[in-house]
């Protein structure tokens, strides 16, 4: 029996696109023009008998079905360029991807979900360093670093991945000593400070009009990680990054006991040396981040 499969350049410019969520970036990845995309992606649509994406000016958006559709087809990708280093080139099974990324992003994302990388790419080593440098200062060439953004850096291509608000969070157990009704509450409690971020505490006040809040006590660290741990542990309350403690509310070890303000933050954004830009297994890696990301984000919105 004949496949029904669709014109295969038409799949990867869309999975390309709805990755993305941008034409123009789907032809910077496929190194086609902007209106090759489109055209392939007109092809699709009209093979299939269905709209894929709604045009907002720059950006373009995935309709409901499409959706759907994305998620079937990209794990088809990665396992066709999987297949294809195993048996096409088989100099590329042993690769190895380096990785620089933030300590605190590292642990609390990026670790607990490598396993799913590793299981579905069993033939490629993955070299993770922590660092808050810039990546001007950087000493070292990474494959791919991980830093907040969007920001420009000649010679690196940027894409963002993964965004994030600040709210507050601290431990179930800490809300039934000293529950919290409203922020004004907050003066009986631990304030939890990072000594990186100064003014995260304040900011949050600000947005909830309440700047001259005054705790019981306040605690700081020098490490974000420590911070979260302590608000785990219920010592007191933490600005916590919507992205970085989506697990913790999601098992129960953290709470967040208001529903605003939220307070925006910057997005987790991948940074690519332009002569590793078309490299396929860092294409790959930028893929599954992005994947994750939508995963997880997901999960927040549920």
């Amino acid at each position: 029996m004949k496949r029904a499969l669709p014109p295969l350049n038409a799949l990867r410019a869309f999975e390309a696109a709805g990755r993305l969520g941008s034409f123009k970036e789907a032809a910077a990845e496929l190194h086609v023009t902007h209106g090759a995309v489109s055209q392939h992606v007109r092809a699709l649509e009209e093979w299939l008998g269905a709209s894929l994406f709604e045009r907002h000016n720059r950006r373009v958006a995935l309709t409901t079905a499409a959706k759907t559709y994305l998620a079937e087809i990209g794990p088809l990708f990665e396992e066709l360029a999987r297949a294809t280093a195993r048996y096409g080139f088989p100099d590329t099974l042993s690769r190895t991807l380096s990785v620089n990324a933030p300590a605190t992003f590292t642990l609390r994302w990026l670790v607990p979900r490598l396993a799913t990388f590793r299981a579905a790419h069993p033939d490629v080593n993955v070299n993770v360093q922590t660092s808050n440098e810039s990546l001007e200062s950087l000493k070292e060439t990474y494959d791919v670093i991980v830093r907040g953004g969007p920001d420009t850096f000649y010679g690196y291509s940027m894409r963002p991945f993964l965004s994030e608000e600040r709210i507050p969070v601290c431990s179930p157990a800490l809300l039934q000593r000293l529950p919290l009704r409203t922020p004004d509450d907050m003066r009986q409690h631990t304030l939890l400070h990072t000594s990186s971020l100064p003014r995260v505490w304040p900011d949050w006040l600000a947005s909830a009009e309440i700047p001259a809040l005054r705790p019981a006590a306040a605690l700081s660290f020098d490490h974000f990680f420590l911070t979260l741990q302590a608000a785990i542990d219920g010592i007191g309350i933490a600005m916590g990054p919507t992205a970085l403690v989506a697990d913790d509310l999601a098992s129960g070890r953290l709470v967040a006991p208001f529903a605003g303000p939220r307070l925006p933050s910057r997005s987790y954004c991948t940074y690519v040396p332009d002569a590793k830009s078309a490299d396929e297994l860092v294409l790959l890696f930028r893929a599954w981040l992005e994947r994750e990301a939508m995963h997880s984000q997901a999960q927040t919105a549920l």
